[in-house]
Formats: C-alpha cells, sequence, structure tokens
C-alpha cells in the first residue's frame, strides 16, 4: 500500500503526515526521529500486514511539518502534544505506537500521556526515560569513549554554529550520519535525498538543532519527575545491534520500566528501519498480531 502525504491542520499548528489511507485498517502510529522524516516508514509499510492503518506524522521542525524557532517548542513532551493533536484531529482514538531515535523518546512522551490509549508499544534504538540503572551502564561507558559518539549533540548544541555552518552544505552533513549503508545503497539514496531535501528548508538547521538545545534546561528536569513510572501496555524493543551511539547498555534493566517488554536484535546500525524494512516489519506483525 502506498502512503500519501497530506497537512493536517490542529490547534498547535500544521503537520505534515503519511497515511495508508486504509481507514478500516486499525492504526499505527509511527515516529520517526532525526534527521529524517515520515518517509523513514516507507520501507518498513512496504512489508507490515495491510491489515494496519499506518500513520506517520513529520514532527514539527523537520519533514515537511512548520519550522517554529521557538527552542520551548522541541521539549520532547510539547512534541508529544503536537502528535496527540494530530490523533485527535484524524479521529483516531485507540492505536499502536511505534517510535526510533527521537522519535522514540516522543512516542513514550505520549505513552504517558494517554497510557489508555496505546494498546501496543514499539520503540528502536533509543533510551528509555526512566531506565536508571541502563544509564548508569551507559554513563560508564561512554566516559570510556570520552563521549566522542556524542560529537553531534554538542555541537547542535552551540549558538549560531549551526545555522551558519550547515546552511548550503545540508547535503554532505545529513548523508554524513547514513555512512556507509547509505553509500552502498543499502539505505535507498531517493531516502537520504528526501531528508537532505527537508533538511534545506529554511530554518532546518535551527529547528533540528533544537532538539538537542532543548535538552538539558528543558527536557532532563522533566524527565526527572517520570522517575519509577512504567509502561503498563504490551512492548517490544528492536534493536539494531551495530548502532555507536545507542549501546548494549542501553537495552540493559528493562524489566524495570516495563510490565511487559520482549526485546529483538538485528544485525543493522541505528537507521534500523530502513537497512532491514523487511525484518523489522516482520517482528511488527507478529507482536500486533499477538
Amino acid at each position: 500500500m502506498v502512503m500519501n502525504a497530506k497537512k493536517v491542520n490542529t490547534l498547535r499548528g500544521t503537520f505534515n503526515v503519511r497515511d495508508r489511507g486504509n481507514k478500516d485498517g486499525f492504526p499505527v502510529v509511527m515516529i520517526h526521529g532525526w534527521p529524517e522524516s515520515s518517509y523513514c516508514w516507507e520501507g518498513v509499510t512496504h512489508f507490515l500486514d495491510p491489515q494496519w492503518r499506518v500513520i506517520a506524522p513529520d514532527l514539527r521542525g523537520l519533514g515537511d511539518s512548520e519550522r517554529t524557532l521557538d527552542v520551548k517548542a522541541y521539549q520532547k513532551v510539547a512534541l508529544a502534544k503536537d502528535v496527540l493533536g494530530v490523533l485527535d484531529a484524524m479521529g483516531i482514538e485507540d492505536f499502536f505506537l511505534v517510535g526510533h531515535d527521537w522519535g522514540g523518546i516522543v512516542a513514550q512522551e505520549l505513552a504517558f500521556l494517554v497510557p489508555e490509549r496505546v494498546k501496543k508499544f514499539v520503540i528502536m534504538n533509543i533510551p528509555i526515560l526512566t531506565n536508571l540503572r541502563g544509564a548508569e551502564e551507559v554513563t560508564r561507558a561512554m566516559i570510556a569513549k570520552r563521549y566522542l559518539p556524542y560529537w553531534y549533540q554538542y555541537f547542535q548544541m552551540q549558538p549560531i554554529l549551526p545555522e551558519v555552518m550547515i546552511k548550503g552544505n545540508e547535503k554532505t552533513w545529513v548523508s554524513f550520519f547514513f555512512g556507509k549503508k547509505g553509500q552502498d545503497g543499502t539505505i535507498p539514496k531517493e531516502a537520504i535525498e528526501e531528508y537532505v531535501r527537508c533538511y534545506s528548508i529554511e530554518n532546518t538547521p535551527a529547528t533540528a538543532a533544537s532538539y538537542y538545545r532543548s535538552m538539558v534546561t528543558l527536557d532532563v528536569p522533566h524527565w526527572a519527575t517520570l522517575a519509577g513510572k512504567r509502561f503498563a501496555m504490551p512492548s517490544l524493543y528492536i534493536y539494531g545491534n551495530q548502532d555507536t551511539v545507542i549501546i548494549p547498555a542501553n537495552i540493559a534493566y528493562l524489566e524495570d520500566c516495563f510490565d511487559s517488554i520482549r526485546v529483538e536484535q538485528i544485525e543493522a546500525e541505528h537507521f534500523l528501519q530502513e537497512e532491514k524494512p523487511q525484518e523489522v516489519a516482520g517482528y511488527m506483525n507478529e507482536f500486533f498480531k499477538g
């Protein structure tokens, strides 16, 4: 089934949404990460059972959704409220929820906001907000690596530099993060071209950087209030185990955070849904049907 893009107007703004369009299908809401857009779910959607209606919004500041320059709009709970506004505007009540990278953080915030509406939950290659023991292990591992895998995060937290240095160099900047899997075509070239196009939209270096600039002052204090909260809905973590940023320590102690959690590892790097879409979709089909 083809994903059709459309604009959805909400009280919080206007967002671009890819929709499988099979309105009788049970909704599967898929939230992308950085530096991607909802286009990243095209491959998975191709292999996903036709009974599921895929709804994939572009997050604020990325894809073809609106660019907002106020950094407060990029607190992850605010982005979750954006997604909730889209779903309400589309008349979606109950749904399965999927999130990758920053989309996985936004999905966690959404699952905490409306747990009764999220019937099943899939997370891919992102830390779990309430996994304190896992975070301690990650910290020890990253200290040993001098936090070098996080360089791009610290760069984007700097004032002015991303805006000045990325503008005009979007293709080099975006393509870098897809590495050899992007160069050899494992991740489709048309996908990377799409992300470059979106990153070239005016103000995107600033709005994309706001995902990182909002962390210390806005997200971290909020995340501290979530300590001890658990996800009650059945959950699945699909882990691309060749990732250099989200490391095995990130998926330790998940039983502290979920009432029911299943973990599946696949041989893939960070962008696993684009590297191995059929394998990822296979796990989702099995989980959703079960």
